[in-house]
């Protein structure tokens, strides 16, 4: 039952801008179990970082990652449901291997077991959390032609349960589908950057008291919806 959320802004901007919101969001969330996050860098890549520390104690890797400038961003702050799955390998967010993506998870996905089975065969499998399983079937339907809103719903429709999704595309898109029923999401601005965000568990708005209070163009994302951050980091709501 982890926290996660995207970010975008027109100009770039240190990803230890965030930090003092993902400070607060692991804090008054149940995250705490590992952390990871991948950006819009260099040359147009995506760039990732994962740790199985929490957000807080990842001091080096934190400073590190903080420095790097960007204009989208996707923040993982993790809090498995089994926690038999506390490995690097089932750390989020999931790079795509055509590095067309970066994708993650919040939640507790039903209908996983058999998919798993045939991955492992692959050789395809490296962890035991679910959303691998989820990674692994996201890389075989992407294809350009295809919105990434669609491509969310159709996730959340072959494996059921609780699915809040997120991707990083590799052109600086990031896009959040709010499935989770127990966990809501929320798009708001933190000054001039554009964030969609999972809401610490509880059903009500209180991320907004405890992580994000100065937050400003605040709005609950309805469920089996996807929100989109635009380049000036505007959200709006996926065809």
């Amino acid at each position: 039952m982890c926290e996660h959320f995207i970010a975008r802004a027109e100009e770039p901007f240190r990803l230890d801008e965030l930090w003092p919101f993902a400070e607060r969001v692991e804090r008054f969330g149940i995250a705490g179990f590992g952390w990871g996050a991948t950006w819009l860098g260099e040359g147009g890549r995506l760039h990732s970082h994962r740790d199985v520390a929490a957000f807080r104690d990842d001091h080096d890797g934190r400073e590190r990652v903080g420095r790097a400038e960007t204009t989208a961003a996707l923040v993982h702050l993790r809090r498995p449901s089994r926690m038999s799955t506390l490995s690097m390998a089932d750390t989020q967010p999931f790079d795509d291997p055509a590095g067309r993506y970066s994708f993650s998870h919040n939640g507790d996905l039903h209908d996983y077991r058999s998919l798993r089975s045939a991955y492992r065969t692959q050789g395809r499998i490296h962890g035991r959390a679910d959303t691998e399983v989820c990674a692994r079937w996201l890389e075989d339907a992407w294809h350009e032609a295809e919105p990434p809103a669609h491509l969310l719903a159709a996730l959340h429709d072959r494996f059921g349960g609780q699915a809040n999704l997120a991707v990083l595309t590799a052109d600086g898109t990031p896009h959040h589908y709010a499935g989770n029923g127990e966990n809501p999401v929320f798009s708001f601005r933190l000054g001039r950057i554009g964030i969609v965000s999972t809401g610490i568990y509880s059903m009500d708005r209180s991320l907004f008291r405890f992580a994000a209070p100065r937050a400003s163009d605040r709005r609950a994302v309805r469920l089996r919806t996807t929100v989109t951050l635009d380049r000036r980091g505007e959200a709006h709501l996926a065809p």
